[in-house]
């Protein structure tokens, strides 16, 4: 049986060549961890997304859809039959592309859809991933592979709603569904929440980086570090934590 690998970045793809599951990749380079969800088409979407990250990250336009939109679309290219592979993570930043993309994925009922989870072997590595991955990891976690079912794939359909809509209660609600397809869903849910995002009020994220300022200065890379230590549930890349790190520096001169 052949498959197809769709992945939660481009070190994962580097990771994966080096084994025998070294084709078919399709990388996920999206964060929708942050930013506007807005559009009545996927096309729509796509430019509110490509001009957010014009705005916030000084990305190009035509490298978003470059590096983005256009490897995206090769999901549309999967052959019929075939056994489509989701490499994700737990942690926040994870779980709401696996969400998105389990929509997308809905429509495609002549695919067989996975979910492929990270082998952790020690409590304190919970959110580093793929990251520490062996090979031998890596083809343990396909091996491992769960199918998603009917059920499992209108969970994740409503997890994405509930997340794009803000709609709190309901992803309250959703979080607490038992599904083996999804995994630490409470706890990235309850992270999200925390971020206060619809109230005038500091969120989890911006709060634990201003008291680690306060400990370490205005030195990002000890920060990011420590920040990671304790906040890996958000899933965070340093691009994401240094906007936060700079908006406190900004707004407490």
């Amino acid at each position: 049986m052949q498959h197809y690998h769709i992945l939660n970045g481009d070190c994962l793809a580097e990771q994966l060549t080096q084994t025998m599951l070294n084709e078919n990749h399709i990388v996920f380079r999206e964060c929708l961890i942050e930013g506007p969800f807005l559009g009545d088409t996927l096309s729509d979407f796509w430019e509110n997304r490509a001009k957010f990250f014009s705005e916030r990250y000084k990305v190009k336009n035509s490298e978003f859809w470059a590096k983005t939109v256009s490897e995206f679309e090769k999901i549309s290219e999967i052959p019929a039959g075939l056994e489509v592979c989701l490499w994700f993570e737990n942690d926040l930043f994870c779980q709401a592309n696996l969400w998105f993309l389990i929509c997308v994925l809905a429509e495609r009922k002549d695919l067989k859809i996975f979910r492929v989870f990270p082998q952790i072997k020690i409590a304190a590595d919970k959110w580093k991933g793929f990251g520490i991955s062996t090979q031998e990891d890596l083809l343990l976690a396909f091996d491992a592979k769960v199918p998603f079912s009917d059920s499992d794939i209108s969970l994740g359909k409503n997890l994405w709603e509930a997340y794009k809509n803000k709609d709190t209660e309901r992803l309250l609600r959703l979080s607490s569904s038992v599904s083996p397809c999804f995994e630490d869903l409470v706890e990235a849910c309850q992270a999200h929440l925390d971020r206060h995002l619809n109230q005038n009020k500091e969120g989890r994220p911006e709060s634990k980086l201003r008291e680690l300022i306060a400990i370490h200065g205005a030195v990002f890379t000890k920060v990011f570090i420590e920040f990671s230590k304790t906040e890996g549930i958000y899933g965070f890349g340093d691009l994401q934590v240094k906007y936060m790190f700079d908006q406190i520096l900004e707004t407490s001169n």
